[in-house]
């Protein structure tokens, strides 16, 4: 009889159907968000596609391990393990760029609990520590032959995991109180904006919620150990995992931001004035030859 706490590839037998259904859905999702990046030029959700991306492959490997059960290989199960464990950090950058973004399309940088300039830069550097920690720990724990080696993989998850839950933590209060402050005091641009900026707000509760509780779910899986309950069914991954991240894709792919964030590049960092120009060439910008036909309206938001 096999003993119960060695470290297994897989304590169930990965569902070849599923995980092709998995494969189609995130790969649509990926050609939608690649076409609307490209339309858009939104080159800040480059992250946001390559997180699409590595869902697509991730179960793509999943699949190859179904067929190979129950002697299944190294390579796809490392595969599967830590693109779809690191995907929605790739997510998570964009998404913060996202709100810096909007509170300078609406010239509501008092309004915001950070700095504007300095909003991004730290959620981001938040967003790459907790990615690199959860690179280092993956890979130790897809290649860990000893019960020491899977201990130390599973406690470096865990801190990526945690730096991840930190982060986005300050950044769900950081929109509440950016949400809750220009509610109650409207900046004269949040009143004549065209774009419907709150449903951005709305998208960016909503990722954000299914984030956190994704990242609380594998940090709960992987604190309980390979030979734990999460461990023991596929369904809790797609549960807690695919179809959340599959929901955040469909979220920003419905109300994409490029279609929102129309001028925000002319409203500087909240240390000078500026103006929106509206029919930009793409997202935030203006085209050049627009400008010299004289064919651009500008109005202050």
């Amino acid at each position: 009889m096999a003993d119960e706490s060695e470290f297994r590839f897989y304590r169930y037998n990965p569902s070849l159907a599923a995980n092709v259904v998995f494969i189609v859905l995130f790969a649509a999702l990926s050609a939608g968000h690649l076409f609307q990046l490209i339309k858009r030029r939104t080159w800040y959700f480059i992250p946001f596609l390559i997180g699409c991306l590595f869902e697509t492959f991730g179960y793509v490997a999943r699949v190859a391990s179904s067929t190979e059960t129950p002697n299944w290989t190294l390579t796809p199960f490392i595969i599967q393990t830590l693109l779809i464990l690191l995907a929605p950090a790739l997510y998570a950058a964009s998404i913060y760029m996202v709100l810096g973004r909007l509170i300078r399309l609406l010239d509501a940088h008092q309004h915001s609990l950070i700095r504007t300039n300095w909003l991004t830069k730290i959620f981001v550097l938040g967003d790459v520590l907790s990615f690199l920690t959860q690179s280092a720990g993956g890979g130790l724990l897809a290649n860990a032959t000893t019960a020491s080696a899977q201990s130390t993989g599973k406690n470096v998850v865990l801190a990526g995991l945690g730096i991840q839950v930190i982060f986005f933590g300050l950044f769900i209060l950081t929109t509440i109180v950016f949400h809750y402050r220009i509610s109650k005091d409207p900046t004269a641009r949040s009143l004549s904006v065209t774009t419907p900026w709150r449903l951005l707000v709305v998208a960016l509760y909503f990722s954000s919620t299914l984030v956190m509780v994704r990242s609380v779910f594998r940090m709960v899986e992987y604190g309980m150990g390979n030979d734990g309950v999460l461990m023991r069914g596929e369904v809790w991954l797609f549960v807690f995992d695919g179809v959340l991240m599959m929901a955040v894709s469909a979220v920003f792919l419905w109300w994409y931001p490029g279609g929102i964030l129309v001028g925000y590049k002319g409203m500087g960092d909240g240390r000078e004035e500026g103006f929106a120009m509206v029919g930009e060439a793409g997202e935030g910008g203006v085209s050049m030859d627009e400008r010299d036909r004289g064919k651009i309206s500008r109005r202050w938001i």
